[in-house]
């Protein structure tokens, strides 16, 4: 049985060529706000809420879709680097974060 869970906060985004969700009514991806939340530098739920003008519950929904999510956004950010070296505008991927997504 697959699990659906609505988020308050997310929902796909019409028209993106993107499948994982955005932040509703804005062109802003979850990824984005969890990206935000882990790493070195990480933020606060409550820093990232303020620093990206959503509600901190948005950040929460984010960081929980983008966990439960991890092979897609890792499947769309690899698309995404293999588009951008077809078209000659990279010549390598990114250095690993150290960003830690659990299964």
């Amino acid at each position: 049985m697959v699990e659906t869970i609505d988020y308050i906060h997310l929902a796909p985004r019409e028209g993106s060529r993107y499948q994982q969700y955005f932040v509703k009514g804005r062109n802003l991806r979850a990824e984005t706000l969890y990206r935000a939340t882990v790493g070195p530098e990480a933020m606060t739920p409550d820093e990232a809420a303020r620093d990206y003008d959503v509600p901190v519950e948005a950040v929460q929904e984010a960081v929980h879709y983008c966990v439960r999510n991890a092979a897609l956004l890792q499947r769309e950010r690899e698309e995404d680097w293999a588009d951008s070296r077809s078209r000659g505008l990279v010549a390598a991927p990114p250095r690993a974060s150290g960003a830690r997504v659990e299964p």
